[in-house]
């Protein structure tokens, strides 16, 4: 665990850090001097720091606050070690860490938690889901308030226009996506391909695919870490909230996955491009709990500006082959590489819960053998399907009255993530569309 640090004696400070519901880093600084101790004994936050509100203020009546004293829970290494922080200038290294009870209990809280509990679920079936994620974010120019595409390093040139998948948009901020491709093979992130989107400055990354779960989720969690912290060093801002501008298409987080059996074969494979009853039944599962799981896929009162018919966002509840207007996508290709595209999560959300509920629904549809409705052929947006919520408020009543959730999240989690999005939906009213821009286009 200590291999990175020994090989840096240079550095002088540690940063400890967890993810919050929300996704966000809580955490401390601390003398390197300290890392043996780290690795023993963890460190020390109060339990009310993984459910506190986006602005980072606690939850009002939460129980985790003054009716339970503020108990502290105890934050241990997770299996990722030291990582450099690339975008700090002082040699720095990051410490992710985890929460637990003084008895070594995991803390219900905690969305890495529960993504490790769905994934023993699917290890006690003798299954191992295998995950990839695809990130999309802008780069900004933040400084003259109103957001807007930054000037080409090259040529000093703005160019507001949608450069889908040009070479010029990427040659023009080269030097940053070489820093930032050598920061991911430092911090052991599995960067592939990049891409150039459909907004002024928007691009996408996708990471490897890979049969550890927790792994895929620490990754986009720690690149959107990367890539908001490297932005700032380049002079830039770089966002993954959902809709930085309402006259362009927003950012998404698109979650890929298969599913392997004990000897390794993929359970979703049968040789043909249809795939195998395995797939349709884990497809059954995840459009089941779609209307439930959208608070998970658009946590905060922008990402809604995203989830409109015709914006490259899937609002109907459907699956297709081949088709990127449905919510659940079956790609083409090799029948070994069979797999399912879940493309509803906008870029702002926690990756370590969207997986969870994404894996937690496919495993309920594979445990009840449902088959879903006939995938839909053409353009989703043009058919009468079930929509998912349009509303921040519907979102959270769905997510809150579900009958798929509890049987994914524990009920401490569900609960304190209720609490979360209704103390946002009371103060974020008081904030104009500007404030809101403000909030979230560093925060998420």
């Amino acid at each position: 665990m200590k291999d990175w640090l020994h090989a840096h004696p240079d550095v002088k400070t540690i940063r400890v850090a967890a993810a919050d519901l929300n996704g966000q880093a809580r955490g401390k600084r601390i003398p390197a001097r300290f890392a043996d101790k780290l690795i023993s004994e963890g460190t020390r936050f109060p339990f009310s720091v993984l459910s506190l509100d986006i602005w980072g203020e606690d939850i009002e009546d939460s129980p985790l606050v003054f009716d339970s004293g503020d108990m502290d829970g105890v934050l241990l290494p997770t299996e990722r070690g030291f990582l450099p922080m690339p975008w700090l200038e002082a040699p720095t290294a990051l410490l992710p860490i985890w929460m637990f009870h003084d008895d070594g209990r995991p803390y219900d809280g905690d969305p890495r938690h529960a993504l490790a509990a769905v994934v023993g679920r699917y290890r006690l079936a003798g299954l191992i889901p295998v995950v990839a994620t695809e990130l999309e974010f802008y780069l900004i120019d933040d400084s003259q308030g109103a957001p807007r595409v930054p000037p080409s390093p090259r040529s000093g040139k703005r160019r507001n226009v949608a450069e889908g998948l040009a070479l010029r948009a990427l040659d023009a901020f080269d030097r940053f996506f070489t820093d930032l491709y050598d920061a991911c093979e430092a911090m052991d992130i599995p960067a592939d391909t990049a891409t150039s989107e459909m907004g002024p400055g928007q691009f996408e990354v996708n990471l490897q695919h890979g049969p550890d779960a927790l792994k895929a989720a620490d990754d986009a969690w720690l690149f959107k870490l990367l890539v908001k912290g490297l932005a700032r060093r380049h002079g830039m801002a770089a966002s993954f909230m959902a809709k930085p501008y309402p006259e362009f298409a927003g950012n998404g987080m698109h979650f890929h996955f298969s599913v392997l059996d004990g000897r390794g074969r993929n359970i979703f494979d049968n040789g043909t491009p249809e795939g195998s009853d395995r797939l349709r039944h884990a497809v059954a599962g995840l459009l089941d709990a779609l209307p439930d799981q959208t608070l998970l896929f658009a946590p905060h009162a922008n990402s809604f500006d995203r989830l409109v018919p015709e914006a490259h966002a899937p609002t109907g509840i459907a699956w297709a082959y081949e088709n990127r207007t449905a919510a659940i996508r079956i790609p083409s290709g090799s029948p070994r590489a069979r797999r399912i595209e879940h493309r509803v999560a906008g870029g702002d959300v926690n990756p370590y819960l969207a997986i969870a509920g994404i894996l937690g629904a496919a495993l309920i549809g594979l445990e009840e053998g449902r088959e879903p409705p006939p995938p839909i052929t053409g353009n989703a947006y043009a058919l009468d399907l079930p929509q998912v919520p349009d509303t921040w408020e519907g979102a959270v009543e769905a997510f809150e009255a579900s009958r798929h959730n509890p049987r994914i999240f524990p009920d401490e989690l569900l609960r304190n993530y209720v609490m979360v999005k209704r103390q946002e939906i009371h103060y974020m009213a008081e904030l104009d569309e500007a404030e809101q821009l403000e909030l979230y286009l560093d925060t998420v």
